[in-house]
């Protein structure tokens, strides 16, 4: 059965505003699910995982789109980026939106193909894995921006996360979400194979697919932490240029979130470095090997996965929201302090502390007043997010949120 998803309201908004629209994301997160659940009455369905009509494109596109003329879906359109210059012609001669739909789950090989021939033709969203809100059947779709506006209209609409650890090792594909018969380990052993198979191999040219299965291992222990190619490349025997293409690879299919440090000329001291952030902690759970969710919240590691999972929902509220560039950063210094988001709206900063912890203190929030040294934004009150079980003010600037309020 179909399960709504959070992004649809934008989906058909955007659908109306270009020629061509283009939904993508990592593989199996609902992207084609989605398109046809809407759009299936009205759009003729076209896969380029079909073989025989791939090498019916690349032999004559343009007979292609004879036979097959506008209100299309094309399913895994990377594949076939000969067909980019064909549809601007096609939109160019028609001038009316919602011609042709795609999905793409490789996002690193479709961007270039996209941004060269149609550009100002294409309205490009992302497709998330699932939310915590969309699990819970929640309404509330605007981004974590945590004001008072937006923690009221939250309160109305508040339900208590049970079982989140189980959520966390879970995952957030819909498949393991909305069908417990699917076996977790089973699912992403197929999940890795398939990405490599049919990604990687295909279209990065990666010879060693098991020193890139070392990487993703590696990258997958690190979740959480500031990126260490020197690290990485000594524990899997590649050079650092290997480790860095790489990591472009799983960026650009949103297998991980690169989180960028917030830099201000007035904070001096402050370390340019990414984090890393797996965007499925399923998929780094299995990587890590870490079997039940029990195991993994009794473990060493539960805090840095509860923290991915938590940046995880953050970033799918502004994605669901619709928001393309996302506005959120961390803060850590050569002196040790270290903020772990930073969410910035016009001259607003909201700084922000990832706490697996049921007890929190004003103390969580010592590193918020190195802000202040910021002389052209307003440092807006300070969040901990964390379990436990009401909002309470811990400062006249710090409030402790559960995490329901994401």
């Amino acid at each position: 059965m179909y399960q709504k998803r959070a992004i649809e309201e934008i989906v058909k908004r955007i659908k109306n505003q270009f020629p061509i629209f283009l939904l993508t994301g990592q593989r199996q997160v609902g992207k084609t699910t989605l398109l046809k659940e809407i759009f299936g009455n009205e759009y003729h369905y076209i896969t380029m995982d079909d073989m025989i009509i791939r090498n019916e494109i690349i032999r004559d596109t343009t007979l292609f789109l004879k036979n097959n003329p506008e209100n299309l879906i094309l399913d895994e359109i990377q594949y076939v980026p000969e067909i980019f210059s064909y549809l601007k012609m096609e939109v160019d001669k028609n001038n009316k939106e919602g011609q042709y739909l795609m999905t793409g789950s490789q996002v690193f090989s479709l961007m270039k193909g996209v941004s060269e021939s149609l550009a100002g033709r294409v309205g490009i969203l992302e497709l998330q894995g699932v939310s915590l809100r969309e699990r819970y059947k929640i309404s509330f779709n605007k981004p974590f921006i945590p004001n008072n506006e937006y923690i009221k209209e939250r309160e109305r609409h508040l339900i208590d996360y049970k079982n989140i650890w189980e959520a966390i090792h879970r995952g957030c594909m819909p498949r393991l979400v909305y069908n417990k018969e699917i076996d977790w380990e089973v699912y992403y052993s197929s999940y890795i194979q398939t990405y490599i198979g049919r990604d990687v191999r295909n279209l990065t040219q990666v010879a060693d697919e098991n020193a890139f299965i070392m990487f993703l291992t590696s990258l997958a222990a690190r979740s959480g932490e500031l990126i260490n190619f020197n690290s990485i490349a000594q524990e899997i025997g590649k050079s650092i240029d290997t480790v860095k293409r790489w990591l472009s690879i799983l960026e650009t299919s949103r297998i991980i979130y690169l989180l960028r440090p917030y830099y201000n000329n007035h904070l001096k001291r402050a370390i340019k470095t990414a984090k890393v952030y797996f965007l499925d902690t399923g998929l780094a759970l299995y990587l890590t090997r870490w079997p039940t969710a029990d195991t993994l919240k009794n473990g060493a590691a539960a805090g840095k996965y509860f923290e991915t999972f938590i940046m995880g929902e953050v970033i799918k509220s502004f994605i669901n929201g619709g928001k393309v560039s996302l506005p959120i950063y961390y803060y850590r210094d050569k002196d040790g302090k270290e903020i772990d988001v930073i969410i910035e709206k016009g001259e607003e900063l909201y700084p922000i502390e990832i706490k697996m912890s049921a007890s929190p203190n004003a103390n969580m929030g010592k590193h918020f007043k190195v802000l202040k040294k910021i002389k052209d934004k307003k440092i807006m009150p300070g969040i901990i997010l964390c379990q436990y079980d009401r909002k309470v003010r811990l400062a006249d600037d710090l409030t402790a949120l559960p995490v329901e309020y994401i």
